[in-house]
């Protein structure tokens, strides 16, 4: 690792220990903004000196990348969990209160002493827990990141596998992302169940 990497996840490290000594636990949602898919949340708490090369916003690296990420993560984090919501729960809820959702089941596995929580733009007032929302907080902070990469690396999985069922969108190639490809699939054979029903009617409907 050089000198540079090291520099930076330290930095990054430093901004978590800006919010005090207690267990802190980053939370990070993925799929927000997709037409298809679950919206799912990262939970991870890392532990202090632990450095893991490439730790980024997961926006800012490879496939590859995030899946090597990832494992290691998973192999050297104090906690990580995920939790999800359902295009059925997007679909009832809206989709603010759907990300809320899979925050919440992905923190409800915390078993340890009371937590600090770190969230990329959401209040965590709905979790019962002491915390904050930061903009951008999966570029400044390693746990949220750290729990961005996560995040997506599961629900990335999950879309590799609708793309098995549905193989007409290409999930495997956008993730269940409004890609060109993506819409043209929609308006030659319609939607699937994987669809979100009130993201997609413009599509359907020829509205931008």
């Amino acid at each position: 690792m050089t000198e540079k990497e090291i520099n930076r996840l330290q930095a990054l490290i430093s901004f978590d220990r800006e919010f005090g000594q207690a267990p802190l636990l980053g939370i990070d949602e993925v799929g927000r903004g997709c037409l298809a898919g679950p919206v799912v949340a990262g939970c991870v708490c890392m532990p202090d000196g632990v450095l893991i090369e490439g730790v980024k916003d997961s926006k800012k690296l490879s496939e590859k990348q995030r899946e090597k990420i990832a494992a290691e993560i998973r192999e050297k984090a104090v906690f990580w969990a995920v939790g999800s919501a359902s295009v059925e729960e997007i679909e009832a809820l809206n989709i603010v209160a759907a990300t809320k959702l899979a925050m919440q089941r992905a923190f409800m596995h915390w078993q340890g002493a009371d937590p600090f929580v770190l969230i990329d733009a959401i209040d965590p007032a709905f979790l019962p827990a002491r915390g904050c929302g930061v903009v951008k907080a999966d570029a400044q902070s390693y746990a949220v990141a750290a729990a961005s990469i996560v995040a997506k690396v599961y629900r990335d999985g999950l879309m590799c596998e609708m793309a098995k069922q549905w193989p007409a969108y290409q999930f495997e190639n956008n993730k269940g992302y409004g890609t060109a490809a993506h819409c043209r699939a929609l308006k030659d054979v319609g939607p699937c169940p994987a669809h979100r029903p009130s993201f997609i009617g413009g599509i359907l409907h020829g509205r931008p």
